[in-house]
């Protein structure tokens, strides 16, 4: 635990008392703040109550004595209309601020030069957190991972000389850090998300262009225009910058060719790390992530070797493009994490021969932005809510069988697969969909989805099979 002494002897308000907030409040009771902490679920109040967590409810509050609300980053700051609490704290004059801003400030008081990695961007943020966190731990460098991975980042062990911390932070979470200071801030991608939460896609940019206008050195991968515009502008403003880009060679930075990492400075490129062959690493938007976790490992110090040898032993996040077994030419890969198109679409682009399984609860635009994708599916199993607005989708290009559940739709594709000549074909859990129509989130999904498909003869786990 990080205590948070940076309010001993004041008394603070926090709002929200899931993980991260009772994390939160934890550390600051630890640290001498006088906590009063509150959760508009009655179930969520009564067990932090019974962990301990000084409880009551702040609508009884007197806001003028609190010196901060700590607000959880799934309540709304700004919009669609600020949370009851937030409204409060303007009141009253008092700062909003969430546990990123309070671990900035205990390593600011502390040890303002332990390195201190933040990592922001649309889509990736979790695997190349996880991809940098392992490079550092390989490498034998004391290291600690989490923030919106994980660990809440005040459960994490205090900064001190030579250990890292390795943080992925949403743009939420950066909304409640005015004063976030990372050593290496990091920037994947900005695409249009959570609007409804920031209003604007400019103000949403503006967000995550924070993240890295704020740190000592920024890494940058510029394939979108978004974060090149970014880039520009803090290179212009004499900001430090590394570049990362998977289209186009750079005479300076970071970039992918020919599922080559390579690191140039001048024109002169060296090859840092191979990603063919890597399951966990597959498809162009984890080059994007790998070269950016690499690009940071060596801003880090690591040599190229650790770097090759912590690249080719990453086994990558569950639900996230998951290798989970293989039998023969076919493998089982669990992506339930894609909760949307966009994000269904990384999946298949990143396999030829597709049996994929697909749907639940739809979310807005169903599947028709990856009509680009069907010659490449042998054949579609639907489940759930979603199953036939696919299929209209779908047909008559692509075959179709409406399997319900997912339970039949493993066993239907993996019969299917087994009978295909392809050099490699897969069994795709990606489904395009929320899980809540048939599971309680997408974690359930995908532990669903690999238990079925090591159920099946002659399946083996990815450790067996390698």
């Amino acid at each position: 635990m990080i205590p948070a002494t940076s309010f001993s002897g004041k008394r603070v308000a926090l709002f929200g008392l899931g993980g991260s907030g009772r994390a939160t409040a934890a550390a600051l009771v630890a640290g001498g703040a006088l906590v009063t902490a509150w959760d508009d679920n009655a179930e969520a109040a009564a067990g932090a109550a019974e962990a301990g967590i000084p409880v009551a409810d702040l609508r009884e509050s007197d806001w003028k004595d609190f010196a901060a609300l700590v607000l959880a980053p799934g309540v709304p700051l700004t919009h669609p209309t600020p949370h009851w609490t937030v409204a409060k704290a303007a009141s009253a004059g008092v700062e909003v601020i969430g546990d990123i801003e309070i671990f900035s400030r205990e390593r600011k008081r502390s040890m303002p030069t332990s390195p201190f990695v933040a990592i922001t961007g649309t889509n990736g943020k979790s695997t190349t957190t996880a991809l940098i966190g392992h490079l550092l731990k390989s490498a034998g460098r004391d290291t600690q991972v989490g923030g919106n991975i994980g660990t809440p980042i005040l459960k994490l062990d205090p900064p001190r000389t030579g250990r890292y911390h390795v943080i992925e932070v949403s743009s939420f979470q950066i909304d409640l850090a005015p004063g976030i200071n990372p050593s290496l801030g990091v920037l994947l991608n900005v695409t249009p998300d959570h609007l409804d939460r920031h209003g604007t896609m400019e103000r949403y940019a503006g967000i995550k262009e924070r993240l890295v206008a704020a740190a000592k050195t920024a890494v940058i991968a510029v394939d979108d225009k978004i974060t090149q515009a970014i880039a520009d502008r803090l290179e212009q403003a004499g900001r430090r910058i590394v570049r990362v880009s998977t289209r186009l060679p750079l005479a300076s930075g970071f970039y992918v060719e020919g599922g080559i990492v390579y690191e140039a400075e001048n024109g002169a490129a060296t090859e840092v790390a191979r990603l063919d062959g890597i399951p966990s690493l597959r498809g162009l938007h984890n080059a994007q992530n790998a070269a950016v976790a690499v690009a940071v490992a060596r801003k880090l110090g690591l040599s190229v070797e650790a770097i090759r040898q912590g690249v080719v032993s990453f086994g990558g996040l569950r639900h996230r493009m998951e290798e989970v077994g293989r039998r023969g030419r076919v493998i089982f890969v669990n992506d339930s994490k894609a909760t949307n198109a966009e994000a269904a679409a990384r999946a298949l682009a990143s396999f030829d021969r597709i049996y994929w399984i697909a749907g639940g609860r739809a979310k807005e635009g169903g599947i028709e932005s990856l009509r680009g994708f069907f010659p490449k599916i042998a054949k579609a199993y639907l489940i759930g809510e979603a199953a036939e607005g696919f299929a209209a989708s779908l047909q008559p290009t692509v075959d179709v069988d409406m399997s319900g559940t997912l339970a039949a739709a493993v066993e239907a594709a993996a019969r299917d697969a087994l009978l295909d000549n392809a050099e490699e074909a897969v069994v795709l859990l990606s489904p395009a969909c929320a899980s809540y129509d048939q599971f309680q989130n997408f974690e359930r999904r995908g532990d669903a989805f690999r238990s079925a498909a090591l159920s099946l003869d002659g399946v083996r786990n990815r450790e067996e099979a390698a």
